[in-house]
């Protein structure tokens, strides 16, 4: 058994098929089935289900592939050792985020950490929060920014960036403008823009339903909140928005209190509990919660872990 055969294993997993792994390797195609097989030889077993519709693990192969990952961090980690006492930090940092990341300081921390330390590369990709969470918790990424309506996952720690209320976002003419709050239930009767299932706001929204016992109407979702802010200016329908991205619509926007429940939301620098794996990925995690998350927040504050 080969590192080179774990590592092109992880990589067939990871980017769904051979050709895109060969491609992230820099290798051929067949090189990367030659080796897998011969890794799938050694074993006795499968480990790859190779289909028309894809390739997929096994029940073998989901079995091997945490060790395969252990193994290549294990010999990263070696490495990593070695720069450190020779005074380098090397490696590879997988950072994912929300849509929208500029606004919450995401570019300058990337910035700032690559200036600190030239040697780490940095990767960083957008999704919703449910899939930024299960990437972060199956070690695709070390390091999320997510948006979360409730508690973390029990192996998941966080520290929030952002916390504030939800608001409806109707366009001056709507006769909800003139009013100071709305209940859920009301709410729900009108045709609302959201974000789609997923995200942490729509989740917020979902379980505020499910409490006043409503289904709310969705008549629009986009995964961009400008997107959700420019079909409320345009009557389209009542936009359901955090707080502060009504303010920055000044004079185009009214910003209504969601009430009976209440809506909150917040944001939060995610890592799997006991921190990520090499000190590259743990470098970028005391880098981030120092430069987004500032002081502890409160101790009242549901799921979140003070560092």
């Amino acid at each position: 058994m080969e590192l080179r055969q774990l590592r092109y294993l992880v990589a067939v997993v990871d980017e769904g098929g051979f050709t895109r792994a060969a491609e992230k390797l820099h290798v051929a195609q067949p090189g990367v089935s030659a080796q897998i097989r011969q890794l799938e030889r050694e074993l006795g077993q499968p480990l790859l289900d190779r289909s028309a519709r894809g390739v997929r693990l096994t029940e073998v192969g989901l079995a091997v592939l945490p060790y395969a990952r252990a193994a290549l961090e294990a010999v990263e980690g070696a490495r990593f050792a070695v720069d450190e006492l020779t005074g380098l930090l090397r490696g590879r940092v997988s950072v994912g985020t929300v849509v929208s990341c500029g606004a919450l300081g995401v570019p300058d921390l990337l910035a700032a950490f690559h200036r600190a330390h030239p040697g780490v590369e940095i990767t960083l990709s957008e999704a919703n929060s449910d899939e930024l969470l299960r990437r972060l918790r199956t070690g695709e990424l070390d390091v999320a920014v997510a948006a979360l309506a409730g508690g973390p996952p029990p192996d998941v720690e966080v520290r929030t960036l952002v916390e504030e209320p939800i608001v409806a976002a109707v366009a001056n003419g709507d006769p909800l403008a003139e009013r100071g709050a709305v209940p859920v239930a009301r709410l729900a009767r009108r045709p609302l823009i959201s974000l789609p299932p997923g995200t942490g706001l729509r989740a917020s929204l979902d379980e505020a339903c499910a409490q006043a016992r409503v289904t709310p109407k969705i008549a629009f979702e986009a995964g961009d909140p400008d997107v959700l802010a420019d079909l409320a200016v345009r009557g389209l329908g009542v936009a359901v928005l955090p707080e502060s991205a009504v303010r920055e619509r000044p004079g185009e926007l009214r910003a209504v209190a969601i009430t009976d429940p209440p809506l909150r939301g917040r944001v939060v620098v995610a890592w799997r509990r006991g921190g990520p794996n090499g000190p590259a990925a743990r470098a970028f995690l005391g880098h981030a919660r120092a430069a987004l998350a500032g002081p502890a927040p409160p101790a009242h504050s549901a799921g979140v872990t003070s560092p």
